[in-house]
């Protein structure tokens, strides 16, 4: 059973010079009508104010196009930077893809 989930693996540092092509990766998956997107943070390092931006930027466009999307495995600087501006809030975010396949592909 296809759910429409897609997957996106972002690595290294989310930060301006890695914006636009991680939009790109989003945007691809939009255009294919998936429902559900998972951005997958496990191999980042570091997510500065522009890579926050830019994750929200998404978060907008996806439910636009009735689209969820989810966030899971965060490190501690993410985490941190989530609560300090709320971020935690606004995304649903899962300590790793297994407990969101868990929670959301039951």
């Amino acid at each position: 059973m296809d759910l429409g989930v897609h997957v996106i693996e972002p690595s290294g540092i989310l930060d301006g010079t890695q914006t636009a092509a991680f939009r790109q990766q989003v945007d691809a998956a939009l255009e294919k009508g998936v429902k559900i997107l998972l951005i997958d943070l496990k191999d980042i390092t570091f997510v500065d104010s522009s890579g926050l931006g830019v994750l929200v930027a998404c978060l907008k466009n996806a439910r636009t196009a009735g689209c969820k999307m989810y966030v899971c495995s965060i490190n501690d600087q993410i985490r941190m930077l989530f609560e300090l501006t709320s971020m935690d809030r606004v995304f649903e975010i899962f300590e790793d893809r297994a407990l969101f396949e868990a929670a959301i592909l039951k």
